[in-house]
């Protein structure tokens, strides 16, 4: 099971939060593919646009799995100060 936590953040208050679940196999998403479906859905859920993803968010995200979108993210403006995602369980993978 793969699960991401999107939060929306304002002046250090979180507005919003929403958890995405994808109980699909390993064997049908990899983990790319997955991480964008989550963050497509929090997107969806909150009613924005998909951010884009700049060189600052790809290392932070491949580090700890977690990431900041700020307004340079977005192409329309925000009302919030940023929309964290975090990865919090992840597909066990046995050899």
């Amino acid at each position: 099971m793969f699960r991401m936590w999107g939060k929306i953040w304002k002046e250090n208050r979180l507005l919003q939060d929403i958890t995405i679940v994808d109980s699909a196999p390993q064997t049908e998403k990899n983990r790319t593919k997955k991480v964008f479906d989550a963050v497509e859905e929090i997107c969806y859920a909150f009613d924005l646009a998909k951010p884009i993803w700049l060189d600052v968010n790809i290392r932070e995200f491949k580090r700890i799995d977690k990431t900041r979108f700020s307004r340079d993210s977005f192409i329309e403006e925000i009302d919030f100060d940023y929309l964290e995602i975090q990865v919090i369980e992840e597909d066990e993978v046995w050899e």
